[in-house]
């Protein structure tokens, strides 16, 4: 009845004129070609899609077709008429108008979710190529939109992030990927052979449009994607390929990465004519951060680089896309900022990285976002004597971590060793300088007030600091100044430090008291009890864990005050004291 129907329709439009076709004759066509599908009668409908008489109605409403075909590929995987399903498609896609076949394929990878996307893509892209390759006419704008559609859709599976994730590729995103480039290679060769075509106007349309995709790609699933060394020798890591032919469409559309990387945040870009908004700007940024790791960290095409470029340079300009990649929060990406920044830093030698740089804001901020110390001290090892200096200015004003605080006063002291140990001291750890930044170390924030079981670590490191001070710097000869600054740290950091310790001891030995009265009535209620420490309650707590807490506090106390007893009998015995006597204090 359905083949009946459809041949009915077909009969009476047989006799029309293209443009004689009317809105109800699609329809009609498009219900009876369904039923066809649906009844089971594939080998019909295929004989009356390739009548040559029917030649002109296939072109115009054979179109509405594909949806249905599509499906059944995609539903019905056990069918045994799936060889007739992908023919009918092929013959579709030849036969029927490309331009009404374009929106009808983006309307179906459009429709799915989850792992149904990468099954729609793997099956359309081979067909939407030869639909575009057909469209003469706007075909930037053809290729711009698949692209577009392709990516959304693509940017919505999870990226995988282990070995075990991209071998097994749940979600399909590495095979699309692959298929992807496949893909995309067409129009990029035809934008280098066309460069002596006389549709030159057109040609820049489809390198703006090829340049969107790949700042799109760069920034997903690129900026996320984990690359692993064991794959990068073998070349089986399906995202490192993608990644290296996203890189080479850029050098073959006229955008090689040197070029891209480098004018990247001044004024004016050479991609300022693609025209982006606010926040395809900010996608640039992670697009651009997300090229500099493929490229100085992976490798990728690092031999395009000019080797004239001075590792200085090269730092100052990837500290943006590190700070780009430091300001996110997900693991995979900020790793790849400290990455990004170890990689820099290993190329220059110690001492070497002028202070000047630090007038850039990035060498400033980047180290105050970075959670390992150990990167922290590579970055503060470059820096010559001004660049550390002013670095640990900037870090224990802005720092707030007690931990943090405590690691660069331990530097100042060895910058400090290092100076008294020079011929020539250097000023900027000796003298006036240095006083202004011992200002900053030996100070209680809050004076007696402050929490010192909060800031123990930097406590701690300034009075090992101080007691250094004492014992390598002779009242006589002062080459720290600390000597004549010594009232003003007595009065800022040692008395107010005294008066702390008595009030937190106090504090913790009527806890402990207190905490000892309720524990038997606690334990046999079987309650759990909170103690107040630092400030702040801690809930939930058994009794024996409270009094561990409260001691582990007041053994804190009692080692902060063992050092400070310790500095000032070096202070008194210094100041009483004769040089020849002083020889024998270490």
């Amino acid at each position: 009845m359905a083949v009946e129907e459809l041949q009915s329709i077909i009969m009476r439009c047989q006799i029309l004129e293209e443009q004689d076709f009317k809105e109800e004759d699609f329809g009609l066509f498009q219900l009876a070609g369904q039923r066809c599908i649906d009844e089971g009668h594939i080998e019909q409908l295929l004989e009356i899609i390739q009548n040559e008489k029917n030649k002109v109605i296939i072109k115009n409403m054979g179109w509405n077709l594909v949806g249905p075909v599509v499906r059944c590929l995609l539903w019905n995987k056990d069918d045994g008429k799936r060889k007739y399903y992908f023919l009918m498609l092929d013959l579709l896609v030849k036969l029927c108008n490309p331009k009404e076949l374009l929106l009808g394929l983006l309307e179906l990878i459009e429709e799915p979710s989850g792992k149904q996307i990468s099954q729609i893509i793997l099956l359309l892209l081979q067909p939407l190529q030869t639909v575009i390759q057909k469209l003469h006419n706007n075909k930037a704008y053809s290729v711009g939109l698949a692209l577009s559609t392709l990516w959304s859709q693509l940017s919505l599976l999870p990226v995988p992030y282990s070995e075990e994730q991209i071998q097994t590729d749940d979600y399909g995103l590495c095979q699309c990927c692959n298929a992807l480039i496949g893909f995309t290679k067409p129009f990029v060769e035809e934008v280098i052979n066309d460069k002596e075509n006389s549709l030159e106007d057109e040609n820049e349309k489809l390198k703006d449009e090829l340049l969107k995709f790949c700042f799109k790609s760069l920034k997903c699933p690129l900026l996320t994607a984990q690359f692993f060394e064991q794959s990068k020798e073998a070349g089986n890591d399906p995202l490192r390929c993608f990644a290296s032919e996203i890189i080479g469409f850029l050098s073959a559309i006229g955008h090689p990465f040197p070029k891209m990387i480098f004018n990247h945040g001044r004024k004016k870009r050479t991609w300022d004519y693609l025209e982006f908004e606010e926040e395809e700007d900010k996608q640039l940024a992670d697009s651009m951060a997300s090229l500099a790791y493929l490229v100085f960290v992976q490798g990728i095409s690092i031999d395009q680089l000019p080797m004239v470029l001075s590792p200085s340079y090269l730092l100052q300009f990837n500290m943006g896309h590190i700070e780009v990649f430091l300001q996110r929060t997900e693991e995979s990406v900020f790793s790849k900022g400290v990455d990004l920044l170890e990689n820099g830093l290993l190329r220059i030698e110690d001492n070497g990285l002028l202070h000047q740089y630090l007038e850039i804001k990035s060498f400033l901020t980047v180290p105050q976002r970075k959670k390992s110390l150990a990167m922290l001290q590579l970055y503060i090892n470059k820096l010559d004597s001004q660049g550390k200096y002013t670095l640990f200015r900037c870090l224990l004003n802005t720092s707030n971590h007690s931990g943090v605080e405590a690691f660069i006063i331990q530097n100042i002291k060895n910058q400090i060793d290092v100076s008294l140990k020079r011929t020539h001291n250097n000023k900027w750890f000796t003298g006036p300088q240095l006083i202004s930044l011992l200002d900053l170390v030996l100070f209680l924030p809050e004076g007696a007030e402050t929490d010192l079981l909060q800031n123990s670590d930097r406590i701690m490191a300034s009075l090992n600091l101080l007691r250094y001070l004492v014992i390598k710097d002779n009242e006589k000869d002062n080459q720290t100044g600390l000597w004549t600054e010594l009232g003003k740290i007595e009065n800022n950091f040692l008395k107010p430090l005294h008066t702390g310790l008595n009030m937190s001891k106090a504090h913790y030995e009527a806890e402990i008291k207190n905490s000892q009265e309720n524990s038997q009535e606690v334990q046999k209620s079987k309650d759990l009890c909170s103690v107040t420490v630092g400030g702040e309650e801690i809930p939930n707590m058994p009794p024996e864990m409270q009094l561990k807490v409260l001691h582990s506090a007041l053994f804190t106390f009692d080692l902060i005050e063992s050092v400070l007893a310790r500095v000032e009998e070096l202070i008194e015995i210094k100041t009483k004291s004769t040089p020849e006597e002083n020889i024998g204090i270490k």
